[in-house]
């Protein structure tokens, strides 16, 4: 299961050490719906070695305007605390995948 990401704890993850990915998402956001269980399949399979995380813009607006997100979904590729790639809009699992293998 993703984790649940907000304006109060994105810190304690970024400053991990550990692969960070952010999914920036809203209930009302259809392709943002499309990516979701994407997002949930990954978080199991890489559990232990990225964290994977959901941010819902709607209510975590801090985290959101820090990395400039105007589009959703937009997905945030994090090593060592610095954002290596990005990802707007819906895409295959395969992309996704391949980025997330990059931060290891």
């Amino acid at each position: 299961m993703a984790l649940e990401i907000t304006d109060a704890n994105y810190r304690e993850y970024l400053d991990s050490g550990k692969p960070l990915v952010l999914d920036f998402w809203a209930e009302w956001c259809g392709p943002c719906r499309m990516v979701a269980p994407i997002i949930e399949e990954l978080a199991e399979v890489y559990k232990g070695h990225v964290a994977i995380g959901k941010v819902d813009v709607d209510e975590n607006n801090d985290v959101a305007s820090e990395f400039g997100i105007r589009n959703i979904p937009t997905i945030l590729f994090f090593k060592d605390g610095k954002l290596v790639d990005k990802q707007v809009g819906a895409v295959s699992k395969s992309i996704i995948e391949g980025k997330i293998k990059d931060l290891l």
